[in-house]
């Protein structure tokens, strides 16, 4: 029997498992499911038979344990409770035999799929619940909207501020650089010889990582929302909630502060100045920035590049991965990569 686990997590994620875990957990749907756009997760909108409209995302198997999981939804429930516009997941009940929920987070459920002629025995998928909230793309290129989102992110940082994870990532060199690439290598998605460029520009750009963080001397570490960019920040324009509010708390993690803002900034060099002025002055308002941590936007974004080739090699495997990131894994896509990081060790040596 094949295991779904590695190569295919989400084999035995059809429509009716999918059905049947919300129906156990006390959400009796109408039948429809939308898949929304996420890679790493399955999520869905679905209809249920009251007309309420839920989202309900089915975790990848084997990425998080139940207790990284559990601090997630702790964060969430945190940020939602100082009224900052998160969505947390709701609480499930338990209303069949393949249900099970976590011992202390009655917001994640464990759903047993059936065994049947292609199922793995005991294939399990962890599951949360949450309101929808629509929105569409902020317009990041507005003052007032970039302070909008500096004043919330400074609210957000300030919940964060009052305690650590004990069991999530936390945002440093090692874990999200030195690690994924020597990934990178063990896999071998790198081939020493053909890939040589590569190999050399991400050992210099680490290496000018590691250089730039002992110069800032240990940051102050937050819980943060750890992957802030445009797409997970979704603005509502009428309504309860009106404005931004972020979604996909996923990758939350400890790190900088500045980690939940660089990634809001315009890809044009010249526009940069004057978007993070108006991040800043709005973040500002409620909470104070260590303007040293401006100096570690080019070291975070070179961590994210190594980090996010990882994360691809790691998930090729997966079907889904080669088709929509058909280019990962030629040639190509590695001399742009070192080209890519080339670039970010000039930039770091400024």
């Amino acid at each position: 029997m094949p295991d779904h686990s590695t190569d295919a997590p989400y084999a035995d994620l059809d429509p009716a498992a999918v059905l049947g875990a919300l129906q156990d957990a006390g959400f009796p749907c109408d039948g429809r499911l939308l898949q929304l756009n996420s890679y790493e997760n399955r999520v869905y909108q679905v209809p249920l038979d009251d007309g309420r409209v839920i989202v309900a995302k089915f975790y990848r198997p084997h990425r998080w344990s139940d207790a990284q999981i559990a601090e997630e939804h702790r964060f969430a429930a945190e940020l939602a409770e100082a009224e900052l516009p998160v969505v947390p997941p709701l609480p499930l009940t338990i209303d069949g035999p393949a249900l099970t929920l976590s011992a202390d987070t009655p917001t994640l459920g464990h759903y047993h799929v059936a065994p049947g002629q292609d199922v793995a025995p005991g294939q399990v998928f962890r599951f949360s619940v949450s309101e929808r909230w629509a929105g569409r793309a902020p317009e990041l290129e507005q003052p007032d909207t970039l302070a909008w989102i500096g004043r919330l992110l400074a609210r957000m940082h300030l919940v964060g501020a009052r305690d650590t994870f004990a069991h999530r990532r936390t945002l440093d060199v090692q874990t999200f650089g030195h690690r994924p690439r020597e990934r990178l290598i063990e896999l071998g998605f790198v081939d020493p010889e053909i890939d040589r460029g590569w190999i050399n520009a991400s050992a210099a750009a680490l290496e000018a990582v590691d250089r730039a963080f002992e110069r800032h001397g240990p940051p102050r570490h937050l819980r943060l929302h750890g992957d802030c960019h445009a797409g997970n920040v979704l603005w509502r324009d009428e309504g309860v909630g009106a404005g931004p509010h972020f979604v996909d708390l996923d990758d939350c993690c400890m790190g900088p502060a500045i980690q939940d803002l660089w990634m809001l900034l315009p890809g044009e060099r010249g526009a940069v100045d004057a978007a993070l002025h108006h991040l800043l002055d709005g973040y500002r308002d409620f909470m104070d920035f260590d303007d040293r941590e401006l100096l570690l936007i080019e070291p975070l974004r070179t961590l994210r590049m190594v980090h996010h080739s990882a994360w691809l090699a790691e998930r090729w495997r997966d079907p889904a991965f080669p088709i929509a990131f058909p280019w990962f894994a030629s040639p190509s896509y590695w001399n742009q990569q070192a080209a890519d990081l080339r670039e970010q060790f000039e930039r770091m040596q400024s």
